[in-house]
């Protein structure tokens, strides 16, 4: 059951969204625990820093399993998606903090391109083409 004022809006944000919205909320979710996860890493915070390496890992399986493969750019966010997962296992598995950088960097890099694509359909008046489906 919800309770807290703030879960509510996090719900009801997540069920009044476009598809392009949410691709984007669920890129700050994995970089905001990949960003947790290198702060727990620096603070010898192990099991902190594996906890948030996993929901982090669980985001990028969950946009890996999302994609519409009918569409050629999906093979490519594909590819590049299970390489950002392979840096968010190394950085668990070795401490390593530059993976979970570089995965950042990637996760990044995708938001900012998410956020210029739906812009630009949004100025188009047109439905996405969501790699997403």
């Amino acid at each position: 059951m919800i309770t807290s004022p703030y879960d509510k809006y996090r719900q009801s944000s997540v069920q009044t969204s476009n598809p392009a919205q949410l691709v984007i909320m669920l890129y700050d979710g994995a970089i905001r625990f990949a960003k947790t996860a290198i702060t727990a890493m620096q603070q010898q915070d192990i099991e902190k820093a594996n906890l948030n390496l996993g929901k982090a890992q669980t985001i990028v399986s969950e946009l890996m399993s999302t994609l519409n493969q009918s569409y050629d750019i999906s093979k490519n966010l594909y590819s590049l998606y299970e390489y950002t997962n392979y840096l968010l296992v190394e950085a668990n598995i070795h401490r390593d903090e530059s993976k979970a950088e570089e995965a950042v960097g990637y996760l990044s890099e995708l938001r900012e391109t998410w956020i210029q694509a739906s812009k630009l359909v949004a100025g188009q008046g047109d439905q996405p083409v969501n790699a997403h489906g």
